[in-house]
């Protein structure tokens, strides 16, 4: 009976380790999908702005309209 219960406890403890392991790799992937999000919002923010002053350039008095 003790053999059986000393291999479950180190079965339990393997497969807490590996929970552990997984979680903390979760955890990193997370960190990074943030910071990539952070770096694309960041764009998308400096493309969007360059649109609208490129956009009022183009359509204030005197601009020639560029075709693209």
């Amino acid at each position: 009976m003790k053999e059986q219960l000393q291999k479950r406890l180190e079965e339990l403890r393997a497969e807490f380790e590996k929970g552990k392991a997984t979680l903390q790799d979760l955890e990193a992937r997370t960190a990074s999908v943030r910071e990539m999000m952070l770096r694309l919002s960041g764009a998308i923010q400096v493309l969007q702005e360059e649109l609208e002053r490129t956009g009022a350039e183009d359509s204030s008095p005197g601009k020639a309209s560029r075709g693209s």
